[in-house]
């Protein structure tokens, strides 16, 4: 499958960032007719309502698109909350046989052309995972699979369970890369390239941090992003001290090579080798437009090696941005002897 060079998200569309349908309709259409042909949503967006917009702007048009969209979060309960149907989410066959359905039903198509596991899931094994959705691929439910927000390990895991058992395999990954998050070019881009994956980065603006609208010494803005997601965006926070210093430098050196910080960012992480598609993730038509003419920018060696100076290379600013904390981190029990 051959995909524009910017991925349209879907992420916004919805109660999580436009509630108007018919608008979120109008920004996909203007995304198609500028050229990109490859659109990424997730069940768990707005609890399915992203993949029926989706749907909707899709009609007379679904042939034209290369369409993702995601499984594994919890479908019964909003993202965050505690409680819910254990066999609501996660990696299970159980579950992943009866979510595609419910993709397909939402996005009104009779098949995904790429269908990601969102997270890894540390209750389920990967075998189990891959085996069902190489079912699923056979049954033409699917065109191919991949892996969102996977450490290298776990990638290459799946490149040897895929051979080992002669199943289908990842064709795909989808991290969190940007100036202020490029913890993955140590060995996750690596690793993709070695095993031949698309890589399509999620948040290559850093959640907004590099729009342009965070700058030292004025309010932190007070974007939807902020008001969502809260401590992610608080200034006294040490680690978003640290980002705000680094956005500062990064958007001074944009200023200076007469190119928006917009697109300094992609075109940053687009001319990454391994990268075959950044995802967009606009709310709105202004931020559609101001992303899609990342395409045309080239940044020099030297420019590139500022950048290096600005964020060291596999280095993530904030740790809270790297997407995924596995269980071993998570829960002090995984990593402690037994106590009396």
């Amino acid at each position: 499958m051959q995909v524009s060079e910017l991925c349209l998200g879907a992420m916004m569309f919805g109660a999580w960032g436009e509630p108007d349908h018919d608008e979120s309709v109008r920004i996909i259409h203007a995304a198609l007719d500028a050229g990109i042909n490859f659109v990424d949503t997730a069940d768990v967006y707005s609890r399915g309502e992203s993949e029926e917009i989706v749907g909707k702007a899709l009609k007379g048009r679904r042939n034209d698109v290369v369409l993702a969209t995601k499984f594994h979060g919890p479908m019964d309960v909003a993202m965050g909350e505690e409680g819910g149907d254990p066999n609501k989410r996660g990696n299970s066959r159980r579950w992943i046989v009866q979510e595609v359905e419910n993709s397909l039903r939402r996005l009104q198509t009779d098949w995904i052309d790429l269908y990601q596991v969102h997270r890894p899931d540390t209750g389920t094994d990967d075998e189990e995972t891959i085996a069902a959705l190489s079912d699923l691929q056979r049954q033409g439910k699917i065109r191919a699979f991949g892996s969102s927000t996977f450490p290298a390990h776990r990638i290459v895991e799946g490149q040897w369970i895929s051979e080992k058992r002669a199943l289908g395999r990842f064709v795909s990954e989808q991290p969190p890369y940007s100036l202020l998050t490029r913890g993955v070019e140590a060995d996750v881009l690596p690793v993709a390239e070695k095993y031949h994956l698309g890589v399509i980065p999620w948040s290559p603006l850093a959640g907004g941090w590099l729009t342009g609208r965070f700058r030292k010494g004025q309010d932190a803005p007070q974007t939807h992003r902020a008001q969502m997601m809260g401590g992610r965006f608080d200034l006294s926070d040490p680690e978003n001290q640290a980002k705000l210093d680094a956005v500062e430098e990064l958007a001074l050196l944009a200023e200076g090579l007469d190119v928006t910080l917009i697109d300094l960012a992609l075109a940053f992480v687009l001319q990454h080798p391994a990268v075959t598609a950044p995802i967009i993730g606009p709310r709105t038509m202004e931020q559609l437009t101001t992303q899609l003419g990342a395409v045309d920018v080239r940044l020099s060696v030297e420019t590139l090696d500022r950048i290096d100076e600005i964020v060291a290379p596999g280095r993530n600013v904030s740790a809270g941005d790297a997407g995924y904390v596995p269980d071993a981190l998570a829960d002090p029990f995984l990593r402690r002897r037994r106590t009396a």
